[in-house]
Order: structure tokens, then sequence, then C-alpha cells
């Protein structure tokens, strides 16, 4: 018999591929395929746990979309990635989506710098910081400045980095 927790990998496995090949070709994460995860995630940890396995998964759910809501409000992200870690929550519960956060963190930050170094730009980024950086310990004041040029990079699709920092939190914390 297949246990609890190989089937909620593999159902994970599933939709965060789908997730993510949906953001890297259309750069949208459709919200029925984060709406059925949820609610797949509250129906099973209901069934095997009851009351508690409904607060565990909307528990998750909701740490899962605050992790990511102040990224959203400031424009840095899109809906369908808050909503999609919301539903990576719903799945693995508060614990689980807290790990799947870090890994996500952590995926994202490579890949951002990996699309900076692909586009040239780690230069003129490593200038301009520490131009800002000599203003403040001169002056004590923060003075931004901008880049020289308007650059046309690809745009980070998070949905990907989302996939890979979750399966990478499940296979190294377990779920």
């Amino acid at each position: 018999m297949v246990s609890f927790k190989i089937v909620l990998i593999i159902f994970l496995t599933i939709i965060l591929l789908t997730a993510a090949i949906n953001d890297f070709r259309f750069q949208k994460i459709p919200n029925w395929l984060t709406l059925f995860t949820v609610t797949v995630g509250v129906i099973l940890h209901t069934c095997t746990s009851g009351w508690k396995g409904f607060f565990f998964s909307i528990g998750g759910m909701f740490l899962g979309l605050a992790l990511l809501m102040a990224f959203y409000l400031k424009g840095g992200m899109g809906a369908g990635d808050v909503k999609l870690m919301g539903a990576v929550g719903g799945i693995l519960g508060p614990g689980g989506v807290f790990a799947a956060f870090l890994g996500t963190a952590l995926i994202g930050g490579v890949y951002a710098i990996a699309l900076l170094a692909l586009g040239g730009e780690i230069p003129d980024l490593v200038s301009r910081y520490g131009a800002m950086l000599k203003t403040f310990f001169f002056t004590h004041r923060m003075a931004y400045i901008p880049p020289a040029k308007k650059t046309t990079r690809p745009a980070l699709r998070y949905g990907v980095a989302i996939a890979i920092g979750t399966m990478l939190s499940v296979f190294i914390k377990g779920i």
C-alpha cells in the first residue's frame, strides 16, 4: 500500500511541475491550479487527521500566503506566485511551507544572480552598489544610484524557483 506521504509528494510534484511550466511559458500560474491544490490539501489532511489536519492545512496555506505577500504588495512578484506558495502550505503545513520558503529564497537568489550574470550586468551592479556604500560610509546617508542603461534581461519566473525550492526542501527535510 502506498503511504500518505508518498501520495502527497507525487501530487505536489505534479502541481509544481505544472505551475513551473505555465510560469515559464506564459508568465502566469493559473488560479484553478492553486485553488485545486489547496482544496485537495485541506480535504486529504482533514480526512486523515480530522480537525487537526484541517487546521494544519489551513495554517500552512495562510503562512505560505503571508511569507510572500509583502513582496507582492511591493510589486516584486505576481499574485500567482503568492497563491502558489499558499497552495504549497496547504499541502505541507506551516513547518513544511516555511522550509519550502527558505529553499525557494535560496533558489530564487541563485536564479536572479544567474540572470544578471547572463545579461552581463554584474560589473555595473557591483560598481553602483560599491558607490552607494562609499556614499553611506562617508556621509551616513543612503543614495540610490540607478542603472546607467535600461536592461532587457529575461524576467525571473518565481514559480520556477518555488517549484525547485519546494522540492529541494521536501527531499532534504522530508515531508
